[in-house]
């Protein structure tokens, strides 16, 4: 079992987002594109990260995986990868004097079942053709499906937050949508900016946001490895740059299609944007029985004002409150990597003796304050 978390600990460096696999929310990259620039984590020095848990979790159940494409897995066959990943991930954190905040998802929309049943489907006839590839012994065909197998479980959530409260990092459970909590948080000013994968999270007004947000920047793509920065978009100066409004941005997300709604077929951000800009709301567009090849678009102006509502008005936490950082137990991390999930014990001490000395230096520094 130990070559397992070799792997493990190889594989977490290299995690990041890989093409479409985990690609959710409303597709707006080309646009973004025009804004987003480029940061470090020196740029996030001391700064609050409000962390979408969900995506960030998932993202680790798809890339960190063995050979064959099978997830990594503790000696009675539960899956680790998702405890590997945020373990080794939040020690960078907190060795970059980062603060992360975790926000797990509460209670999804009923409109955001289509696309779990879609995404359902997708991952079954993944799961197919990843095993008949296991089986003509095609490893690298049988991990490029794998990434689009991933489950993440009720047991799964709860480890993850044990782990997570262990190392010492708040939590905040969401009542809905994780990016609207995020949003609501940094719009508070108790985060800084939202971390995620998903541009939905600008639809719920997070002003910014992070993407790409780990230490090590890059990917093997076919024979070759590209860099993936981490990016930063500021939402005010993207609208600006667009020169559109947050609901006209709503508008194009529905258009284009979100979590909450498949969007209109043939219509990309590119031409929701020409849409939007010549009409300015789905209502005009409606008006003026506009075509898309040879098909007139045909929205449920009830859909659309419930979708309107989910971003504009979100189901957040208003009482919340963020917890300050604890001490890290080290006891129950170690009993719960090693004892319960068999991680390589000298591979879990390196990293919490790295810990260590961060709590060490913590001491010191409050002591040479005390002293002066």
């Amino acid at each position: 079992m130990e070559i397992i978390y070799v792997v493990s600990h190889i594989c977490i460096e290299q995690v990041e987002n890989s093409g479409n696999t985990l690609d959710m929310g409303v597709k707006i990259n080309e646009l973004v594109n025009e804004v987003k620039r480029t940061i470090t984590f020196e740029n996030l020095f001391k700064k609050s990260i409000a962390i979408d848990a969900f995506n960030t979790i998932y993202q680790f159940l798809a890339i960190i995986r063995q050979r064959d494409g099978t997830p990594l897995k503790d000696y009675k066959g539960n899956v680790t990868s998702h405890l590997s990943g945020l373990f080794y991930r939040t020690i960078n954190f907190i060795e970059h004097n980062i603060r992360p905040i975790y926000v797990f998802d509460g209670i999804s929309s009923e409109l955001k079942l289509e696309t779990v049943r879609e995404r359902k489907k997708i991952k079954e006839e993944a799961r197919e053709k990843m095993i008949k590839a296991q089986d003509d012994e095609d490893f690298k065909e049988a991990k490029k499906f794998a990434q689009f197998t991933s489950t993440l479980d009720s047991g799964m959530l709860e480890e993850s937050k044990k782990l997570i409260e262990y190392m010492g990092i708040p939590i905040i459970q969401a009542s809905s949508e994780g990016e609207a909590q995020s949003a609501y948080l940094v719009e508070r000013g108790d985060a800084w900016a939202c971390a995620s994968q998903d541009y939905d999270t600008l639809l719920f007004g997070g002003e910014r946001l992070i993407r790409n947000f780990a230490v090590s920047r890059s990917r093997k793509v076919r024979e070759t490895t590209v860099t993936l920065d981490i990016e930063y978009v500021s939402f005010s100066k993207f609208l600006n740059n667009l020169e559109i409004t947050r609901e006209q941005l709503i508008d194009m997300g529905i258009l284009i299609g979100t979590d909450f709604f498949p969007g209109i077929k043939g219509i990309g951000q590119k031409t929701a944007l020409d849409l939007i800009k010549k009409y300015d709301t789905i209502e005009n567009i409606l008006k003026n029985n506009v075509m898309i090849g040879k098909k007139e678009i045909i929205l449920d102006m009830d859909i659309v004002a419930q979708i309107r509502n989910i971003f504009l008005k979100p189901d957040v936490k208003k009482d919340y409150k963020v917890p300050k950082p604890k001490k890290i137990d080290f006891e129950k991390l170690e009993d719960l990597l090693i004892e319960q999930h068999n991680f390589s014990k000298q591979r879990v001490e390196n990293a919490l003796d790295r810990l260590r000395k961060l709590d060490d230096a913590k001491v010191q520094v409050s002591l040479d304050d005390f002293i002066k």
